[in-house]
């Protein structure tokens, strides 16, 4: 019995006297019509020996395809550009199963190799959505974006309760409105009174008395947060995901339940206070909390336990495999959620699109959680990369580590007359592999900057040999990791006596 054949799709060029944008999105339009029609879509050449392969490997699976020959269509070759935008491959074959872009002839026999093809075939039309993401921070949205890309029909539900000021967030989740966005502007801000009181020393006069406006400051960094919300919301759009600000919450299995709560008048928060250094108790009620300590995981009130997906009750985070899967099969968590994994923005980005590529069969690629670089954004920034010294002695043992350490004073800070004991650099390397470094920590300007660098170096197995190989940038406080001498063993003073 013959395989069945493919069928022949067609696609009408707009004609050449429609030229420009509006042709074009009139083709994209109409290519995007087939791939979302058909369960599977090749875009061919009928002479390509490598479109062949792949309907007849179609074929051999009794799986009915539609093909577009795009040397027998007219414009072809305009077909095969906007093609190219659409799925970021020039080549064909191009094919795309149940909407998901699974790539050219050595993608599609991989996938079949490994299953993920077979997985794509299968259709599931019993639900609304291919994905429903709740949260809508940086993970969930990287997540969202990505199966969007994948050709999945997808949903982002964002709703933050309101403080008892009654203000609310925008799209982007701790980030964009609370978190690393606002956080480095204002630390920034500190950085220019800063060097405004050195520049004194460089010779700037200047009579007029400074002063720091709050209010310019709070309302420039708010608009720029707002203009990321907007574009996190224009983006979603464009991709076709379906956003909704509302609080989602799980009533059964793939069901979920969407509600427009209110902001309502602001509230006010019942404030106990204990001092450290004595019985003390102060009590009273207030509409705002200024300082607060620590933060909390919202997974409590959304149907989690009607599901049964199991979390820490302490904490409230979620326990998941080494591939974001919770104990329910069809349940992920990604993002600052995760039990025992780092909190950072771009960890949940990566996690995020990730997952959605393993989800809709475009890759097997894990997330790594390791050497995983970050910053503290206090006026004296702090970087790391790898273990702390106690993890790396819990880790590897003491006997088996050898600590490079010193302090330094940054060029800038000698003229202004700033302390030469402040600044700190060190390395934990493991002395029984060739001195890799397993431990990056650095205390002084710009560590962000510098720490980013050597994460990089770190994933590729950076030694102290290597370090020491290193030419230095002078002057900057990045060559001071390649001329670490002082070892913590030694008991040598690191301080500097002078310049």
């Amino acid at each position: 019995m013959s395989s069945p054949p493919g069928r022949r799709a067609r696609v009408s060029s707009p004609g050449t006297s429609r030229q420009g944008s509006g042709a074009r999105e009139e083709m994209r339009r109409r290519l995007k019509d087939l791939i979302e029609a058909n369960r599977v879509m090749i875009f061919s050449k009928s002479y390509c020996p490598h479109s062949t392969r792949v309907k007849e490997l179609f074929s051999s699976l009794g799986v009915d395809y539609n093909i577009l020959e795009l040397d027998q269509v007219e414009d072809g070759a305009n077909v095969q550009e906007v093609l190219t935008e659409i799925s970021n491959q020039k080549t064909v074959p191009n094919i795309f199963v149940n909407k998901v872009h699974v790539g050219g002839c050595d993608q599609t026999f991989q996938a079949h190799h490994n299953g993920l093809l077979q997985k794509l075939l299968q259709e599931d039309l019993a639900h609304d959505y291919d994905l429903i993401v709740i949260g809508g921070g940086s993970g969930g949205l990287s997540c969202a974006k990505e199966a969007a890309n994948l050709g999945k029909k997808v949903m982002v539900l964002d709703f933050v309760v309101p403080s008892p000021q009654g203000s609310s967030w925008g799209l982007g989740g701790t980030c964009v409105n609370v978190g690393c966005i606002p956080k480095k502007l204002m630390h920034q801000a500190a950085l220019l009174g800063q060097a405004l009181q050195d520049s004194r020393k460089f010779g700037w006069e200047y009579n007029q008395q400074v002063k720091h406006n709050w209010e310019v400051m709070t309302e420039a960094i708010q608009n720029h947060i707002s203009s990321l919300n907007w574009g996190y919301r224009l983006t979603l759009r464009e991709k076709g995901v379906n956003y909704v600000n509302s609080y989602g919450e799980f009533v059964e299995l793939h069901k979920i339940k969407v509600q427009q709560m209110e902001k309502g008048s602001p509230g006010v928060l019942k404030v106990v206070a204990k001092s450290t250094e004595g019985p003390e108790t102060v009590e009273g009620t207030y509409n705002t909390v200024l300082l607060a300590i620590g933060r909390d995981s919202c997974t409590r009130k959304i149907g989690l336990e009607k599901i049964g997906v199991k979390i820490n009750e302490k904490s409230g985070k979620i326990p998941v495999n080494d591939v974001e899967q919770t104990n329910v099969p069809h349940v992920y968590a990604i993002g600052d959620i995760l039990e025992g994994k780092p909190e950072l923005t771009p960890v949940a980005i990566q996690a995020g699109k990730l997952l959605a590529r393993r989800l809709f069969g475009a890759s097997l690629e894990k997330c790594d959680y390791v050497n995983v670089p970050t910053t503290v954004f206090t006026p004296l920034e702090y970087g790391c990369c790898g273990l702390s010294e106690e993890k790396a002695i819990e880790v590897y043992k003491k006997e088996n580590l050898e600590v490079y350490h010193t302090l330094f004073w940054p060029l800038e800070w000698t003229v202004a007359g700033r302390d030469n004991n402040t600044c700190y650099a060190k390395i934990i390397c493991n002395k029984f592999d060739n001195e890799r470094v397993v431990g990056f920590h650095l205390l002084g300007p710009n560590a962000g900057e510098i720490t980013q660098g050597f994460a990089a170096a770190m994933k590729c197995g950076l030694t102290k040999q290597l370090l020491n190989d290193t030419i230095g940038i002078h002057p900057t406080c990045g060559e001071v990791f390649t001329t670490l001498e002082i070892t913590k063993s030694s008991g040598l003073e690191i301080t500097q006596k002078g310049c």
